[in-house]
């Protein structure tokens, strides 16, 4: 299929997505890459993790986010691995390996070509990409054309002090890219606020991407543990607390795969196509963003915790680890409930409460031992499954409604 931008012949347009398209396994390995990079940045945050690297690698992870949902939305509209399409998303692909590789180093100098410098043009190279095949796939849409030309704009002033952060370093380095990220998401806010949000082809599809970076980032905190281990990882001790690190991830698995997916994906693909957008950018563009947050930094603190349990440490967690541990797990379920409500699911008060519960307990985790910390963690995220269970079971969500919100009492 060929397009034409008002009368005038153009390049071959990429095949439009089908409203019925799956995942195909070319955008799996993408996916695998960008999970990759949120690996280095846990060897950024370092072990142990102090405060200012938890934020640094906080910033970072919220802007490969941005980077990684606008990718998303793009295969939403063309297949990736069609002809030139799939030749940028390889390019994007060499960016973002690019700055995993080098995101230890995104703030400190190093031996070799400069780290921040490489982090910062391997996300303006992601980013441009992107842009030029969004606006090639809007092929024959004016109005997605011009959304797409006005968003370039924001993030292409948004470049400018993350690069500049970038050369000029120290207290300026980080001012600049928390302006870049203030300008990024401001930017995106304002373009869906003036100009609506993306239209979205293939909500099934989306839905299940979003699913799948999630289970991917689930099963690189596991990982974790084996860093966390180290070669200790034959003593029963540290072998107790390995499992109760599964158990955590588990329940995380549970909490959002089990029924909140689900209910979620009905919603989306049964709302009517005028509200479709907005519930997918709030809901899974991001939404979802608090969800990963949760697993990255839930699976730092279990890293802490059995580098402390392997080297026979007896102190306590340091705020920074006891921050990640508690600090990540009040997060996901943060991220959880918020997903439910914005997809019309029932907020359950036994849920609420253990949401607000795990980060308000976050001193008592501080003054416990590691072992014992995880272990009180890993009963509430228990208890938060089996209560979601139970109530779940008892309020089943059935189905939707026209309007496609689920018909269970809330």
């Amino acid at each position: 299929m060929t397009g034409h931008d008002r009368g005038r012949p153009a390049a071959p347009r990429p095949w439009a997505a089908p409203r019925d398209r799956a995942v195909r396994p070319f955008e799996i390995f993408f996916d695998l890459v960008f999970v990759f990079t949120l690996t280095r940045i846990m060897v950024l945050i370092g072990r142990p993790p102090t405060a200012s690297t938890m934020g640094q690698g906080l910033l970072l992870l919220v802007l490969l986010w941005l980077a990684w949902s606008s990718f998303t939305w793009l295969g939403n509209q063309t297949p990736a691995d069609l002809g030139v399409v799939r030749a940028g998303f390889l390019v994007a692909m060499a960016a973002l390996f690019v700055a995993a590789l080098v995101m230890p180093r995104a703030w400190t100098p190093a031996p070799g070509l400069d780290g921040p410098l490489l982090v910062a043009l391997a996300y303006v190279l992601l980013r441009a990409v992107h842009l030029v095949l969004y606006h090639r796939a809007a092929g024959d849409l004016p109005g997605l054309r011009q959304r797409i030309r006005f968003f370039a704009v924001i993030s292409a002033v948004s470049w400018l002090p993350l690069l500049l952060g970038a050369l000029l370093g120290g207290a300026a380095h980080t001012t600049l890219w928390v302006l870049a990220f203030l300008v990024e998401v401001g930017g995106q806010r304002l373009s869906y606020a003036t100009r609506g949000a993306w239209p979205l082809r293939a909500p099934n599809y989306f839905a299940e991407r979003h699913g799948l970076v999630l289970i991917i980032a689930l099963g690189e905190s596991l990982v974790a543990a084996g860093v966390g281990a180290g070669s200790a990882a034959t003593a029963p001790a540290v072998l107790g607390v390995a499992l109760l690190g599964l158990a955590t991830t588990v329940c995380l698995w549970w909490l959002y795969f089990d029924q909140t997916a689900p209910a979620a994906r009905l919603v989306l693909a049964r709302a009517p196509e005028d509200r479709r957008d907005r519930i997918a950018a709030d809901a899974y563009s991001q939404t979802h963003l608090l969800l990963i947050v949760g697993v990255i930094y839930l699976a730092l603190g279990v890293e802490q915790v059995l580098a402390h349990v392997a080297e026979e440490h007896s102190a306590p967690l340091g705020w920074p680890g006891a921050v990640a541990l508690y600090g990540g797990a009040g997060t996901y379920l943060a991220g959880r409930l918020l997903l439910g409500r914005l997809t019309g699911q029932a907020v359950r008060p036994a849920a609420a409460v253990l949401a607000v519960a795990v980060p308000l307990l976050l001193p008592l985790g501080r003054a416990l031992p590691p072992a014992a910390a995880l272990a009180l963690l890993t009963a509430l995220l228990l208890a938060a499954t089996v209560a979601d269970r139970l109530t779940r079971s008892r309020h089943p969500v059935a189905g939707a409604d026209p309007a496609g919100f689920p018909t269970g009492p809330t």
